[in-house]
């Protein structure tokens, strides 16, 4: 079996690459592993490494190394792959992907020597587009944000979380909060026509720790999915406080959860902004649904995917 860990080098601290350089030669050493690494050179990089070092080899474990966007393009890589798994290794600003997994396991999942010879755990995945994402994908207000949190990271003047700051102040003050979308459950039209979001949740966690539907399994074969209707400015920000801690029921007004196996979304005025476990992409119109792919997850003994989902205060509709 291989062993191959995708590093970015430009998540987190610059030591983290070397530490990870260290571990990696630990295994070898320690465990006479087949190990190596690779530095990710640019986004997609590890998608195309990992799809081609599997398709190459036989058994294969990659260790994502950075944060959620590394660990989504590994799992779109081996999708489906029974001779694939992967593992996430958090050295990045952001991983909402690891925190379904408890925060007493997180230093854990820093630690290599606990990980190359863990249980594999088989996901479930969503897919947007033909696209996969782990977590969360969400379209609308949520999405637009994370969209320009990265165009005003790119300016000086918008360091780290001044950017989000900037993001979320542009969209709720001085953008409309809702969008025209057709939206179809199962096939079934529904008659609102103005949303603020709908987010498909696998897994529990995103945006740096909101919590929309905290009973969401990510290997049970049930995709939740969370709509928010037209709202005033004022309804939104009353929901934010609920939304974020779980507690969407409080806001029966404007926000339901559906278990339709198929959610699909159409803009009427403008393209759609989605964004899939921090990766935004825009289109005419979305299709989300469970992938047939699952995606072989291996972690430190006795972790699971669902140790922070609560159970169902009522049964979600079905669409």
């Amino acid at each position: 079996m291989r062993h191959i860990l995708i590093i970015n080098p430009n998540a987190g601290r610059k030591k983290s690459t070397t530490d990870l350089l260290a571990a990696a030669k630990g295994l070898r050493q320690r465990h006479g592993l087949d190990c190596a690494c690779i530095l990710t050179q640019r986004p997609g990089h590890a998608l195309e490494t990992c799809r081609s070092i599997a398709a190459a080899c036989g058994a294969v474990r990659f260790y994502a190394c950075g944060g959620d966007g590394t660990v989504n393009e590994v799992a779109n890589a081996i999708a489906g792959l029974p001779n694939a798994a992967m593992t996430c290794v958090p050295t990045g600003t952001g991983n909402d992907f690891l925190k379904n997994f408890g925060p007493e396991l997180a230093p854990r999942f820093l630690d290599i020597e606990q990980l190359w010879n863990g249980p594999t755990l088989p996901l479930d995945a969503i897919d947007c587009n033909g696209r996969l994402a782990l977590t969360i994908a969400c379209a609308g207000f949520d999405a637009r944000v994370a969209r320009d949190v990265h165009t005003f990271g790119n300016s000086r003047l918008l360091p780290g979380r001044s950017s989000y700051i900037a993001s979320l102040s542009v969209n709720f003050l001085l953008r409309p909060l809702c969008q025209r979308w057709r939206l179809y459950l199962d096939g079934e039209e529904q008659t609102e026509e103005e949303y603020v979001l709908v987010a498909a949740c696998n897994g529990r966690y995103y945006g740096g720790g909101f919590l929309p539907v905290p009973e969401a399994r990510m290997d049970d074969g049930v995709l939740h999915t969370m709509i928010v209707t037209q709202a005033s400015r004022g309804e939104f920000l009353r929901f934010v406080g609920p939304y974020s801690a779980g507690d969407y029921r409080k806001a029966p007004g404007i926000a339901r959860v559906v278990t339709a196996r198929e959610v699909r979304i159409e803009g009427l005025d403008a393209d759609i902004v989605t964004c899939l476990d921090g990766e935004v992409m825009t289109s005419p119109s979305v299709r989300l649904r469970l992938s047939g792919k699952r995606v072989n997850f291996f972690g430190p003994a006795g972790c699971s995917p669902n140790a922070t989902a609560r159970e169902p205060a009522e049964k979600p509709v079905g669409g």
